[in-house]
């Protein structure tokens, strides 16, 4: 996992939306960003999981990150974009509903993540830049892409 917001250094965030939210990930965890893709449904699979990718090869799992939201259902599908993110584990893809630019942003901007916050958005955001334009939430994909049973978020 990359370093949030401690260092001195200025982070530079991939940035995206979902729904309403605005939302970042570190740049160094990002491989890649494609226009909608065709995917394999899994069947009995969580609803969060949108299917599997085949990309240049390697399989990947794309999860809704609409659905981990529990968002509303995209109007349009095929707008959305998969947001390639490296994991300990390989690669997953976000789908999300647009990517935006890569921004750098000031260390003193970071800010502890509010205790006010929901799950699974708790669990995946560890901190927020204020901007000009509102909130943007950093999150870290490990937690993004994790699953859980049935219920299981409820109790965390």
């Amino acid at each position: 996992m990359i370093e949030r917001g401690s260092s001195g250094a200025p982070q530079q965030l991939v940035t995206f939306k979902t729904g309403e939210y605005t939302l970042g990930i570190n740049v160094l965890e990002v491989q890649e960003v494609l226009k909608h893709q065709q995917m394999t449904p899994v069947p009995l699979a969580s609803e969060e999981v949108k299917g599997l990718l085949n990309l240049r090869g390697h399989i990947v799992t794309a999860i809704g990150l609409r659905e981990r939201l529990r968002l509303a259902a995209a109007t349009d599908e095929c707008k959305q974009m998969n947001l390639i993110v490296s994991l300990r584990d390989g690669a997953a893809s976000l789908v999300v509903d647009s990517v935006g630019d890569v921004i750098t942003l000031d260390p003193e901007m970071y800010k502890p993540r509010p205790s006010t916050l929901k799950p699974p958005l708790r669990d995946m955001v560890t901190g927020v830049y204020q901007l000009e334009r509102g909130l943007l939430l950093h999150i870290d994909p490990e937690m993004a892409c994790k699953l859980f049973e049935q219920g299981e978020e409820e109790r965390v």
